[in-house]
Formats: structure tokens, sequence, C-alpha cells
């Protein structure tokens, strides 16, 4: 007899799974993603250490996504080939040793150089884990699961802003700027848990010796049965899924996102420190945290909110407005009333990409989804470059910071507009158990 998804058996096998992956995936991004944006607490001390202009802080920090989308989708190939745990643990110990070597940059080249080649090391995490949670978890657990995930975003900054700001201050320890101690640190740190990685991962449920077999064969079954649907609508094929228009649009909206995302970022930091009329250190990086905590309790439950009901598209169009008004309004506010549009922008923004996630991770399988899931972030993630660029760029031929702030929230109405495009065949995949169906008989009855 097949299981079914409300079967004890297999909810015990979620339950065990979820207990022993997510901390430790969160735990993995959190450090990743402070690797990736502490630049942002470091911005005016390491300015002020090696004399990098405006311009040139804004074009070197975006390279990092170059370097990253150039080799996002091998990766994640290399992922689905070698397995999960070895490349994910490779990923991770690589990132790290090269975002502590940033602590050594000196000038415009070493520091551009140095955020390439992180982007390059890092490339393919991020997809690598969404891919993997799709051969632990089956499609209709799996907003609630990335919504877990996303977790380590608001933490990282609620945890890691005060580490970062604490870590500025401490000048002169061991001979070196507080900068080069946070990128040290840091960097380390992602690279030690890279390697434990290696040894507490599991590749796929078939493997996990730590699932009693009941649990494991429910789990496996059901997830079978899943890839069985995704093969009869040839959802399976990289080369038909780098020739699906609907990866043009998800990764259109990633991108939208990305420039939000990445603007808030980098410059959360300097915005609030503007706001407070202080530099940015311990006290700044405080109150950095409080949109951060907002973000982490609107990721608890809105992307569950959105499975549950099934409106998805509707969940994600209000969080993305959130986030897009909630960012320009905070320009035009006195300090107060603008800390509480940041708290609406940054928790929009963070709830919103739970949600997004699932359509395309609902959507292809096998090494479609490990090559499209990479396509959507490795050009979603080009964002992350021209946000600061284009805020830059907004600002000096406006003349006012305000500017800047309607390029980042900008990104989030345009994402906001093209969800509100992707048509109802793309979510037929989300229904648990769903009969084999191809494009053309898809049923157009699909939840909204």
């Amino acid at each position: 007899m097949q299981p079914t998804l409300d079967s004890p058996t297999l909810k015990r096998a979620q339950q065990r799974v979820r207990r022993r992956l997510i901390p430790f995936l969160i735990l993995m991004y959190l450090l990743g993603y402070l690797d990736r944006a502490n630049i942002a607490y470091a911005k005016q001390a390491f300015q002020h250490t090696t004399g990098v202009s405006e311009a040139a802080f804004a074009f070197s920090a975006g390279l990092f996504f170059v370097g990253y989308a150039l080799f996002e989708v091998p990766s994640n190939l290399l992922l689905q080939r070698l397995g999960a745990r070895m490349w994910l643990s490779r990923i991770m110990v690589t990132w790290g040793i090269l975002a502590a070597a940033t602590a050594f940059a000196t000038g415009d080249t070493s520091f551009s150089t140095l955020r390439v080649l992180l982007g390059v090391a890092e490339a393919g995490f991020f997809p690598g884990v969404l891919v993997y949670l799709t051969y632990w978890f089956p499609a209709r657990e799996r907003a609630r699961i990335i919504g877990l995930f996303y977790l380590s975003q608001p933490i990282c900054f609620i945890v890691g802003g005060p580490v970062s700001g604490g870590l500025l201050e401490l000048d002169g320890l061991f001979g070196l700027h507080g900068w080069q101690l946070m990128f040290l640190l840091e960097g380390l740190a992602a690279s030690l848990v890279g390697l434990c990685a290696f040894f507490y991962l599991t590749d796929k449920p078939a493997n996990a010796k730590w699932l009693p077999a009941d649990e494991k064969a429910a789990l496996v079954a059901v997830l079978e049965r899943e890839e069985a649907t995704k093969i009869a609508a040839g959802h399976m094929r990289l080369g038909m899924a780098l020739r699906d228009p609907m990866l043009l649009q998800f990764a259109l909206i990633y991108f939208s996102i990305a420039i939000c995302g990445y603007g808030i970022a980098f410059y959360l930091p300097t915005i609030v420190g503007a706001l407070l009329g202080q530099h940015v250190g311990f006290k700044v990086s405080l109150v950095t945290s409080i949109p951060w905590l907002c973000a982490l309790g609107a990721c608890a439950f809105w992307p569950g909110l959105a499975a549950r009901t099934g409106r998805r598209r509707t969940f994600t169009i209000i969080a993305l407005l959130c986030a897009g008004l909630g960012t320009i309004a905070s320009g035009y506010l006195s300090a107060l009333p603008a800390m509480v549009a940041l708290c609406f922008a940054v928790a929009g923004l963070i709830s919103a990409q739970p949600i997004f996630w699932t359509f395309p991770s609902s959507y292809y399988g096998g090494y479609a989804a490990a090559g499209g899931i990479a396509v959507v972030n490795a050009i979603g993630n080009l964002g992350g470059f021209a946000a600061p660029n284009l805020k830059v760029a907004a600002e000096v031929h406006a003349g006012t910071p305000l500017a800047g702030l309607w390029v980042i929230g900008s990104g989030a109405l345009l994402a906001a507009a093209i969800v509100a495009m992707i048509p109802r065949r793309a979510d037929v995949f989300m229904s648990p158990g769903a009969a084999p169906v191809s494009h053309r008989d898809a049923p157009r009855q699909a939840a909204l």
C-alpha cells in the first residue's frame, strides 16, 4: 500500500528529518550570507583604511555576483553528480578561506579580485541546498521548510550584525584593524562548519542510517511518486528546462527581488546610521537588528500560511509590495516612522522569497531542477551586482539619496508585477499526489 502524505509514519519521518537537517543547514547558510554581506558593516572603516572610493566599493562589492553567476550552473550539476554532502562541504571550506583573505585587501584591485573569487567559491551553495531539500521533503512541505531555511538571513543580521559591529571596535587587537578581525574570524568559522558538514550530512533518504526502516520506506515512496509526476510532464530534462519560457520568468522575478534584497543587505546599516546620526558600529548594528527581528517573525509564519491556503502568488505579491513600498517610504519619514517602514520592508522581502522558491523547485525535477534552479539563482543574483551600482548612479544623477531608495524599492515592486503573471499551469505540480499531466493538459483550476 502506497503511503499518503498524512500517514503517521511519513509524518514521523519528516519530523526526524527536520530536526536532523534544518538547524545545521540554517547554520551553514547563516555563515555564508554573513560572509557575503558583512562588507555592509565594514564599509566605512574599510574605505577609510584602504582609500577605496564609493563607486569602486559598489562595483567591487557587486563583482561577487559575477563570479557567482558564471559558476552557478556547473557547480549545481556537480552537486547532482557527486552528492550534496561532499559538494556543500567543499563550497563552505573554500568560501570561508577566501572570505578570511579579504582581511588583507589593500585597495581596488585586491578587493575586486577577492570578491570575484568569493563568488566563484560560493557558487552553487544556495540552489544546491534548495535541490537538496527536494531530496528530503515532499512538495506540500516545501514552502514551510524553505521558510525555516530562510530564517538564516534574519538570524544572520540579528546575531551577526552585533558580532560584526563589536569586532569593528576591536581596532589594534593583534595589530589588526577591526574590519580585518571581522573578515578573518567570520571566514574561518565558515570553513570549520564546512568540514563538519562532510561528516554530518547525508546525501539522500535511502542512505540515512539514522532513519528507521519504515519511515525511510514511506519517505522514499512519496518522493519517488512526485518525481514520477515530473518525469511524465517532461520537467526532468535539463535541455527542456533551459528552453522553457518559465525559466526566464522565474529568473526575472528573482533578479528583481535581488535588487531590493542586496540593496537592503549592503546599505541598511548605512541607512540606519544616517537616521541615528552615528557611524556604523555596535550601537547602529543593534538598531539595524530590529527590522531583521521582524523578518524573523514574518518568515516563521507567512510562507507556511501561504502553503496551507494554497494562495502562493497572492502571499508573495503582498510581501513584495510591503518590501518595495516600505523601502521607498523610509526616505520620506522621520527616524521612528522610517524604522517602522524598514521593518515592513525587510519582513516582506524575506518572507516573500521562500514562497517564490516553491515555484521552480516544484516545477522541475532531477537534472532540470539542479540546472534550472541554478540558472534562476545565477541570473537572479546578478541583481546583487546591479543593486549597488544602480543605487550609486541614481543618487549621482538625481543628487539625492532618495533616488537610491527608489531603485531598491522598485526592484520588489517589479518582482510583484511579474509574479502576478505566473501562469496557472506552474502551480499544478504543487498539488500533493497529483496525477502525471502535461503542459497541454494542466488543469486551469490550480490554486492562486
